[in-house]
């Protein structure tokens, strides 16, 4: 595989540096190839702004045309370049970051805000001039894993939990951000109490990460439905016929 590891906690001495660390190794040792983007370490600029996308400031800033004009155009700034880069080399991203407040960290969102443009990650048609999405995208073909650490423990992001749902907690992520692209998005690797750890539990976690890794070329993906399979009317809201009578983010699995 080429893997593009993405990881984004500010402590490389933390739980979530030592599994960045144990994980990129394991991947390496079974011979394959891993790029690595720390945000934190790299100092990246999660704003969007007009200078990211060699944008006139005398003009009214619309982001998403500016974007996939700067994109066609070869005007991006280096470092949204350099990412795009190493996307197109891949076949398989890792997303790795502790669960703040119920979302990933503001650095991270602000990696996918500048990177996920228009023009290169969505607005794009297929070849009937449809619009395509959810399940086909510049990610075809590639697989992709969230490793996520949260502070509480396992129980509170249960069905029933006070936190809510980790698969709800993650849907935008996993469904809204990486299948909309067209990756196969594998089940997360998800270590709970993570402000609580031992080291024995470090051990244990780092080894069930290695695992989860090496099982990334046949590991069956999230059953999301795919916006072509005919489950969903020209408004892309599911037909009456499926899953009928029933609501919620749950809806838009098979």
């Amino acid at each position: 595989m080429n893997v593009l590891w993405i990881l984004a906690h500010p402590e490389p001495r933390s739980l979530s540096g030592f599994l960045a660390a144990e994980g990129q190794r394991e991947l390496r040792v079974a011979g394959h190839e891993v790029e690595i983007s720390d945000l934190y370490a790299m100092g990246w600029n999660p704003v969007v702004d007009a200078a990211s996308y060699a944008h006139d400031p005398a003009l009214r800033f619309h982001v998403a045309s500016a974007a996939e004009k700067a994109y066609q155009s070869g005007g991006l700034t280096p470092d949204i370049r350099a990412e795009q880069q190493k996307i197109n080399r891949a076949d398989t991203i890792i997303v790795q970051f502790p669960m703040w407040w119920f979302g990933m960290p503001a650095i991270l969102k602000g990696w996918f805000d500048r990177i996920w443009h228009q023009g290169y990650a969505y607005g794009k048609r297929g070849p009937h001039g449809e619009w395509i999405g959810y399940g086909d995208g510049f990610l075809a073909g590639k697989r992709a894993l969230a490793v996520v650490t949260m502070g509480g423990p396992t129980w509170l992001y249960g069905e029933r939990g006070i936190h809510g749902s980790i698969d709800e907690l993650l849907f935008p992520l996993q469904h809204g951000m990486l299948f909309y692209a067209g990756a196969e998005v594998l089940p997360p690797v998800l270590m709970s109490g993570a402000d609580r750890f031992t080291p024995a539990e470090g051990d244990a976690a780092a080894k069930e990460l290695r695992e989860r890794l090496l099982a990334i070329p046949t590991a069956e993906p999230i059953p999301y439905r795919t916006q072509s399979s005919g489950d969903y009317d020209e408004k892309l809201v599911l037909r009456p016929d499926v899953a009928p009578g029933l609501t919620g983010l749950g809806v838009h699995l098979t």
